[in-house]
Order: C-alpha cells, then sequence, then structure tokens
C-alpha cells in the first residue's frame, strides 16, 4: 500500500506492507569501513540500484513518472545519459549482463533490458512477484524481492532457475534490497537499516555486516525515506561505492575486519 510522503514538491511513494526490517542477529562477522573518498550525488535521485560497468557508474531510479536509467560521471555526479522507464513504472535494482544493464521494477513485474553504450532498449522480460535488488553472479542474475528469499533467474529469459532463503544464524531475514557480488560473496543493504550484509549465495547465509551509520550520521537530517541504498563494486580498481537515497554524496569505502578483544 503506497504512502504519501513530502519531499520539497515531489510526491514520494515508500515500499509499505512488508515485514519490520530484520535486525541481523549476532554473532556474525564485524567489518568496519573507512571513508576513501567523497563525491557529489544527485540529491534528487531516489537511488535503487548502483553499478560500476566499463569505467562508468550506472544508476537506476525510483518514484513513479521520474524512474529512470542513468550513467554519471564518479568526479562530479554529473549525470552524462538518463533513459526514463515507461508510464509509472517504479525503477528498483540493476545489474549488468555482458554489454547490457538489466533493470527491474517494483511491482510492475517488469525486466528491462538496456544497451550499456547507448542506454537504448533492447528487450523485456516478465517475473512474478515484486523486484527490490538485483545483481549478476556470472551465471545467473540474483533478485531480491523484500521476503526472505533470493531467486536466482536465468540472465536471458529471466526465469527463475532456483531460489534459496536468506538466513542469519537460522533466522530469515527481511528487506534485503540493493544487490551487489563482490568476490564471489552477495552484498546487500537491509532496507531501512544503516548496514550492508554479506552473504554466501550458495546457502543464503549471512556471514558479514557493515555498520554505515557513520555514513548516514554525516549527511545530517534527511528525509526518513532517504535511506542508505547502492552498492557498487569496480573489480578492477577494486573499488567499493555506496550511497543512499536522495542523498547528496556517494562514499568510496574500503572495509577492514573488526579487530578483536
Amino acid at each position: 500500500m503506497p504512502l504519501g510522503l513530502a519531499l520539497a514538491t515531489t510526491a514520494v511513494v515508500a515500499q509499505t506492507g512488508a515485514p519490520p526490517a530484520a535486525h541481523v542477529p549476532v554473532p556474525v562477522e564485524g567489518i568496519s569501513a573507512r571513508i576513501v573518498a567523497r563525491y557529489p550525488h544527485d540529491r534528487a535521485a531516489f537511488t535503487q540500484g548502483l553499478v560500476w560497468h566499463d569505467g562508468s557508474l550506472f544508476e537506476s531510479t525510483g518514484q513513479p513518472g521520474v524512474s529512470d536509467v542513468r550513467r554519471v560521471r564518479l568526479n562530479d555526479g554529473k549525470v552524462l545519459a538518463r533513459t526514463k522507464l515507461p508510464g509509472l513504472q517504479f525503477g528498483e535494482g540493476l545489474a549488468v549482463d555482458g554489454k547490457q544493464l538489466v533493470s527491474i521494477t517494483w511491482q510492475d513485474g517488469i525486466a528491462h533490458r538496456w544497451d550499456a553504450r547507448t542506454l537504448k532498449s533492447v528487450g523485456r522480460a516478465r517475473y512474478p512477484g515484486e523486484g527490490w535488488g538485483l545483481a549478476n553472479d556470472g551465471t545467473s542474475l540474483i533478485l531480491s524481492d523484500g521476503t526472505p528469499t533470493l531467486r536466482f533467474m536465468d540472465p536471458k529469459t529471466f526465469k527463475e532457475k532456483r531460489r534459496v532463503t536468506i538466513t542469519a544464524n537460522g533466522r530469515p531475514v527481511h528487506n534485503l534490497n540493493e544487490l551487489e557480488m563482490i568476490d564471489g560473496k552477495l552484498w546487500g543493504n537491509i532496507w531501512h537499516r544503516d548496514y550492508i550484509v554479506r552473504i554466501d549465495p550458495a546457502t543464503g547465509e549471512v556471514d558479514g555486516l557493515v555498520n554505515l551509520a557513520p555514513l548516514r550520521a554525516e549527511l545530517g537530517p534527511l528525509d526518513p525515506e532517504a535511506v542508505l541504498n547502492g552498492i557498487a563494486w569496480d573489480a578492477a580498481g577494486k573499488r567499493l561505492f555506496v550511497t543512499g537515497k536522495w542523498w547528496p554524496t556517494l562514499f568510496e569505502i574500503a572495509l577492514e575486519p573488526v579487530p578483536q578483544g
């Protein structure tokens, strides 16, 4: 059920009706984040998906009537190109598949394909249920939908191949949102929580957690829906980027184990 909020003159639709975001129970490995750099980010962007591809940052944004897929210049946050989603579709997660991008929609059940160079539409597919986050593990597109279930979809047909349940110490974890694969592990935001989690994609087990509350606090007062969301991994440069919905800043961070003792 949509919830109308106000940010300036923009009508905001929030993802509601899902179970409360589960606190990930301990013990899982604690990981700290060190800020490496800060970059400007379009604070009008309701960030839903973020990827690094072929030397560029790509982003998908949400909200009916303004959702788009865009190519963004890292250094100054300038939007170099964008393509708007049709009608009132609410854009969600984004992933790379070869020379194309795949973006999903929240409740329309549509997966869009885009030429990564031109951002022109090159096809679409249908899927049941909601779409939240999307990532590519090299053989499947991994889809989150707000439930503890991850669906592994065929990249070409978007038909489901298998699924796993997201758990932490045996307890289901709800509201996994934006996703990113990093060195064989799946990382994801938990909606309305200031942390990202690391997941074994074979089992769905959460085995690590990064507290990013200091990043959110640095930005000062924001709209309640301006939550952490957006993870992009530059595999060649070994750089990790995170941001949030309507955040004015995109952070490059380095992850380090939390000292024990």
